[in-house]
């Protein structure tokens, strides 16, 4: 059988950008410029779909100045799904036509384009039983998941012990991954969400479901009165003084979404030697982490659950709706054509 051809590649591509912090989905603008290039152990990728975490837009936000973002004009969004069409010196692992899922570069995104460079450092080959807007999921929600589990004592192997944990706002683009995750690891859950989300949750594997608009809901304790060895927790607004009572001795709230105050809580838990503590969650991307959620849904084990897609034409719409913070699951931008 003959090669394929190689696929040409354009000079310039669309692509969405914002100029300024600030303005929101009215501030996202539809422009045309150069398709960039592969350097040294990159690879460009002719993109399939990307997804819309909340940091995203936060970024756009100016919520992590001076460090995020790093240049303006700014191309947002990093996790993406698409097929390789050129490699760059010292590439070993991938050739033309690998389907693939990558994280690009936190620093200057570019995911919301018809091409971008990523790292063969945060690419991995995407299976023929993973869709590209499933693979384009992972990488910051699943990863996230997967980390906070990881932290609470959360073991894949089958050698973990087994905890009871809370995961708050399970319906969302992380706590979906992490109910599934949980359960993959053994572990007793309890989950909040809203109300029309619970059969939802309880369907991923979650063993109990709290309406977080219910009093026990916000007093998130377990119907079953288990103690939480530690909490997945992906909202806000939840005090301290609320998630100390339902805790085991040594219980542990890892917090996705941490500000200032979480931070000084969790070093004054450092310096007094607390035994129930506030961890703040930075997520570190990796290849292994990655490798290892893409064989989770191609062995059906796992699932990315889609709260809508978009095309790139309306990438505005799908960030007002990450903004507007009511999906349920994760929100896909399609490249078309």
């Amino acid at each position: 059988m003959a090669a394929a051809a190689p696929t040409k590649i354009p000079a310039t591509m669309r692509a969405v950008q914002y100029d300024a912090c600030g303005g929101g989905a009215e501030g996202l603008k539809h422009v045309e410029v150069p398709v960039p290039s592969a350097k040294k152990n990159e690879l460009l990728l002719k993109l399939e779909a990307a997804s819309i975490n909340p940091v995203d837009w936060k970024i756009q936000k100016g919520m992590l100045r001076p460090f995020l973002p790093r240049k303006l004009p700014c191309i947002p969004v990093t996790d993406v799904a698409g097929v390789v069409v050129d490699v760059g010196p010292g590439v070993n692992g991938f050739q033309a036509g690998d389907q693939v899922v990558a994280m690009l570069n936190s620093f200057y995104g570019g995911g919301l384009a018809e091409y971008a460079v990523a790292s063969e450092s945060l690419t991995v080959k995407r299976p023929s039983e993973v869709s590209a807007a499933e693979g384009a999921g992972l990488p910051i929600a699943a990863g996230t998941a997967l980390q906070a589990l990881r932290s609470i004592g959360a073991k894949f192997d089958g050698s973990g012990k087994p905890l009871n944990v809370l995961i708050t706002a399970a319906s969302g683009g992380v706590g979906l991954y992490a109910v599934q995750l949980a359960k993959l690891a053994g572990l007793h859950v309890t989950a909040t969400c809203g109300a029309r989300n619970m059969e939802l949750v309880k369907s991923l594997g979650a063993d109990e479901v709290l309406d977080y608009r219910t009093p026990e809901g916000a007093s998130l304790q377990s119907p079953s009165g288990k103690k939480y060895d530690g909490v997945v927790h992906c909202t806000v607004g939840i005090s301290w003084s609320t998630f100390e009572p339902v805790l085991a001795t040594s219980g542990r709230v890892i917090d996705i979404t941490p500000n200032f105050t979480a931070i000084l809580k969790s070093a004054l838990h450092k310096v007094t030697f607390s035994r129930k503590r506030l961890v703040p969650l930075l997520l570190w991307p990796n290849k292994a982490d990655l490798e290892f959620l893409v064989g989770l849904l191609k062995d059906g084990k796992m699932k990315t659950l889609i709260d809508s897609k978009f095309p790139l034409s309306e990438a505005s719409k799908a960030w007002a709706k990450s903004i507007e913070g009511h999906a349920t699951g994760k929100i896909i931008v399609e490249t078309e054509g």
